[in-house]
């Protein structure tokens, strides 16, 4: 069954109006971008809805685009196993301003939006139990932010003088390297180490 997206998405732009603040068809997929404080309002009408039936929920995922004034996208994605059609519904969202936790439209969120909180930052309001889930106890900041250095912060190593797991402050040590930047398939232009044992 093919579902015409257009058609989709004009449904939805009239059945929730304002709600809405535009859509987008790309690589045969309807994106709907909502307004972030009626994210609940838009999922339980796509959910719920007799011309939608959006029942199963996919994902919650998280964009981030530092260069934007509201830098966070929060991405949901269902599915209606009736029309086997999927949406896609983004909010954008600045540090700080919360979104509405979906748990009560559909309770399978509830791990997704820890992750978002975890890796992104971006916090959800009334969820049931918001903290981490992947990162340690204590981790600071939010790894999947593109400011978040890519080393991290601290080193988690096991120290077995001390029996222990130790956290430590990352060091960077850089010797002096000569970088060619030339492809690996052309060659160099001087003898790597061990290249000298090679028959010319």
């Amino acid at each position: 069954m093919t579902v015409d997206l257009s058609a989709l998405g004009s449904a939805i732009q009239a059945k929730l109006g304002d709600a809405i603040t535009g859509s987008v068809i790309a690589f045969d997929e309807l994106t709907v971008h909502a307004e972030p404080s009626r994210i609940l309002e838009v999922l339980s009408v796509l959910k719920s809805d007799g011309d939608f039936r959006f029942v199963s929920f996919v994902d919650i995922c998280g964009a981030d685009y530092p260069e934007r004034e509201k830098r966070f996208d929060v991405v949901y994605h269902l599915l209606s196993p009736t029309t086997n059609a999927r949406v896609r519904i983004k909010v954008a969202v600045d540090e700080s301003t919360d979104v509405p936790s979906a748990v009560e439209v559909f309770p399978a969120a509830d791990w997704f939006e820890r992750e978002v909180f975890d890796l992104y930052g971006v916090a959800f309001t009334d969820h049931p139990d918001l903290r981490r889930i992947l990162t340690d106890y204590g981790f600071s900041g939010h790894p999947l932010r593109k400011d978040f250095p890519v080393t991290g912060h601290v080193e988690v190593r096991y120290d077995d003088e001390k029996k222990r797991v130790v956290y430590e402050p990352v060091k960077l040590v850089q010797e002096m390297r000569q970088f060619d930047y030339l492809s690996p398939w052309e060659g160099t232009e001087y003898i790597l180490p061990g290249d000298e044992k090679a028959k010319q």
